[in-house]
Formats: structure tokens, C-alpha cells, sequence
């Protein structure tokens, strides 16, 4: 059925797809993809011609259409109360938001026709490029990227995405020290908008190599290479008419004020499961998301302090965990605190047990002590941000004061045993969680 209510048939699918060159050898039966029948159907249903590419036809959920209305209104607000400067705008948004396909929508929206995506973070290319080529909103749009369709080959009447790493648009010419000549229509441009993409990689440039070494051999090179230096709103040798940054880690640019309230949309795992719960209705498009339990504990200042010696005085996990040696010889720098850390999260650690006699029942569980958590915690996940942080947390686990947990089987997931080269555990700035 048709959104206006009119029916249409297998027949006119069949024709559409004969239309699209698939092998029709025998009545009903076609010789053709599942992505081209999706096609064909979505044509006949939307009375296009098909593109056999385009087989996404989804539409914004509540939380991606609040995120681009309070972005569109800000923008437009304002250009009218500060016409000579250029605002931004941040999503503080959780993994599989779905920025990319918001941030498509936020430009139709606005009627932009020139998109700048830049990113510290290369490998997200696929996504962009996916969710513009794949969609049926996003027909006539044309996208720009390395080893694909170049700014001379577009159709400057359609609009169009550049998508690029900020080492290539912002690096400079090794030898003349100018604009990379090859990227001189970067520059050239007033783009409608500029997107940073992953900004928690390159937020804070006296970071950034320390930033990219969890990253792969290529992404190293990539962040330690030029372009970073050059982001700066007031200076940067690009011009655009708005700035939107994606990230789901932002917190030290949260932390640091580079954004106020009104410049941020926010969207946590939190929220989604709030609103899981709250749909009403038999179309929730949260459906098929699982249950999540989200918990979080005070730590101890005993435990604490070690680690309070970041930029802005919050506990650091990287410090916190930070540890010396590979393999069998790697050992935690401060041991004696990640310790009390596993005795904590057993219920052994000597100092809240005050606390917990007097909070009684309205203390946490913790997650290896509660009889409800360690009914169905035979499977649980702990992510560190380095090889070297997993085997040592491996180690640690064996010693014999830790004999509670030599009941379960510790494998190592990260570095060569997990097929991954070098590479650290990527999701790298969680502690731990359960599936």
C-alpha cells in the first residue's frame, strides 16, 4: 500500500524489476538480489524510477527529530542575533544515534546544498557514504571522498558531500608550506555547513597523538601527521555558515565550556531505555533494542585519588589503569588500588563497610557480591583501553588473594590472541558491562 492509500501489486514489481535488467527466466521467478527487489518495491510504492542502490526508506525516530529542530532553531536564532559569527552546535549523542543519517536530515532541513564532513577518524567514511547512497530521501545527492567521485565530477547544480580527514584538507604543502594545491577548492568554497565527525578524537589538540595511539598503525599516522593544529573556528582556513560536531564521548569539551547548554543536544543509553519503556503503542521503533541496566558507584577517596590527577582534576580511568610490561610480565602501576577496586566490586573493600551497614537496603548492589547480580553474571565483559591494561588485569585476577574470581575463566581478548595485531580492546572507555 502506498501512502496515500492506493494498493499496487506483484505484477507491477515484476515489471519494475524486468525494468532494472534482472533475469526473468520463467514466469514469477527473478534472478536478482534481495537489494534490487527492495528497490523495485520501494519504486513502484514511492512511483519512481528505481535506483537499486537506495533500499533504506526509514524515517527519523522522535529523539534524531527533536536533535534536528533544536539544532535548526539555534542555527537560525543565532545568525539573526549575531550575523558575523558563525555558530556551533554539538551532539552529545550515544553510539548507533544515528548522526549521520540525522545530520543528512538537519541539511534538508535547512535547504543546504554543500556539506563539509571532516573527521580525526577516517574509517567512519563507509557510514556517511552508506546512508547517502542507500536512502531513498537522499536521492540527487552526490558525495565526494578519496578514491571515489572527485569535486570536478559533480553536478555543482545537485547538492553534494565532501567527506575528508582533517590531515588532508587542512595539511599543508611540505614544500611551499601553502594549501595543499589539490585541495584549493576546499577552500575556495563557503560551505553551508561544516561537520566534525568523532570530534572527541581531535577536540583537544595538545592531545591528539596521545588520542591516536590506540589507534591502528594507519590512524596513528594520520593523527600524528598535520591538519590538527590548524582547527581553530576563528583562524581555520575554511569558511562555513555553521559548525556541527558529533561525538558520543565529548566530555572535556563539555567539561572545559567550549559548549553551553544551549549548544548541546544530549541523547544517553538512559534515555533510550527510558523511552523504550514509555512508548505506547505497537510501532515503537525501540522495539528490537535490548534491556539494558545501567549502574554506577561512588569510588571510595581511597581509591579515588591515585587517579585524580587529570587536566581538569576527574578521576582518569587511563591513569587509573595504567600499566607497565606485556604479556605475563605486565603488572598495573598503582596494583595496590586496582585491588581494592576488584575487592570493591566483590563487597570486600574494608572501608564502605560502615556505609553499607548503615545505607542497609538502599546501597547499590555491587556486582560481584549481590545474590541478584551473580545469578547471571557468568559471562561479563571488561574493557581496557590497552593490551597491556588486559593482560595485566589478567595477572592480577590470577594472584592468590583474588581466589574469588579463580572460579571463572579469564581469556584475553585483545592484541594478537584476539587476531588484532597491536591493537588495543576498541571500546576502550567503558570499565566494564554485561550482556
Amino acid at each position: 500500500m502506498r501512502s496515500d492509500g492506493t494498493v499496487f501489486t506483484d505484477h507491477e514489481v515484476h515489471r519494475c524489476l524486468r525494468s532494472m535488467g534482472a533475469l526473468n527466466p520463467e514466469g514469477e521467478w527473478f534472478q536478482c538480489s534481495v537489494d534490487k527487489v527492495k528497490a523495485a518495491i520501494i519504486a513502484v510504492r514511492n512511483r519512481e524510477v528505481p535506483e537499486e542502490d537506495r533500499t533504506l526508506d526509514f524515517e527519523m525516530r522522535p529523539e534524531q527529530a527533536e536533535a534536528v529542530g533544536k539544532t535548526a532553531v539555534y542555527f537560525q536564532q543565532a545568525w539573526v542575533e549575531n550575523p558575523n559569527k558563525t555558530p556551533h552546535f554539538l551532539w552529545n549523542a550515544k553510539m548507533r544515534f544515528g548522526k549521520t543519517y540525522a545530520a543528512y536530515k538537519l541539511a534538508q532541513q535547512m535547504g543546504w546544498r554543500k556539506l563539509l564532513v571532516l573527521t580525526f577518524k577516517p574509517a567512519v567514511q563507509h557510514s556517511w557514504e552508506s546512508d547517502l547512497k542507500r536512502h531513498v530521501d537522499f536521492k540527487g545527492w552526490q558525495f565526494i571522498a578519496p578514491g571515489g567521485l572527485s569535486y570536478e565530477d559533480v553536478d555543482k547544480t545537485k547538492p553534494f558531500v565532501c567527506f575528508g580527514s582533517f590531515q588532508d584538507y587542512l595539511g599543508r604543502n611540505p614544500s611551499t608550506g601553502g594549501i595543499k594545491i589539490k585541495n584549493e577548492w576546499v577552500h575556495a568554497i563557503n560551505w553551508d555547513c561544516v561537520i566534525f565527525d568523532e570530534y572527541h578524537y581531535g577536540a583537544w589538540r595538545e592531545k591528539a597523538k596521545e588520542l591516536f595511539e590506540a589507534e591502528d598503525a594507519k590512524e596513528r599516522e594520520f593523527g600524528e601527521g598535520q591538519g590538527v593544529q590548524y582547527f581553530d573556528e576563528d583562524v581555520m582556513p575554511i569558511t562555513t555558515n555553521a559548525y556541527l560536531y558529533l561525538s558520543g564521548t565529548p566530555f572535556r569539551a563539555i567539561a572545559s565550556g567550549e559548549f553551553i547548554e544551549e549548544q548541546i543536544f544530549n541523547w544517553t543509553y538512559s534515555d533510550e531505555q527510558r523511552v523504550k519503556q514509555e512508548w505506547q503503542g505497537d510501532d515503537s521503533p525501540y522495539t528490537c533494542l535490548p534491556r539494558m541496566v545501567l549502574m554506577t558507584y561512588q569510588l571510595p577517596d581511597e581509591i579515588r585519588e591515585i587517579a585524580m590527577q587529570g587536566e581538569f582534576n576527574e578521576f582518569d580511568l587511563n591513569t587509573f589503569f595504567s600499566a607497565e610490561g606485556n604479556g605475563d610480565n605486565a603488572r598495573f602501576k598503582y596494583e595496590g588500588e586496582v585491588q581494592k577496586w576488584l575487592n570493591l566490586i566483590r563487597g570486600a573493600f574494608q572501608a564502605t563497610t560502615v556505609d553499607n551497614l548503615k545505607l542497609g537496603a538502599k546501597k547499590p548492589p555491587m556486582p560481584f557480591s549481590d545474590v541478584r547480580l551473580l545469578n547471571v553474571l557468568s559471562h561479563t565483559f571488561w574493557f581496557l583501553q590497552h593490551v597491556n591494561q588486559c593482560y595485566a588485569m589478567r595477572n592480577l585476577l590470577a594472584q592468590k588473594q583474588n581466589r574469588f574470581y579463580h572460579d571463572y575463566k579469564v581469556v584475553v581478548a585483545a592484541g594478537a590472541s584476539a587476531g588484532i595485531g597491536a591493537k588495543p580492546c576498541r571500546l576502550c572507555w567503558k570499565l566494564w558491562t554485561i550482556l
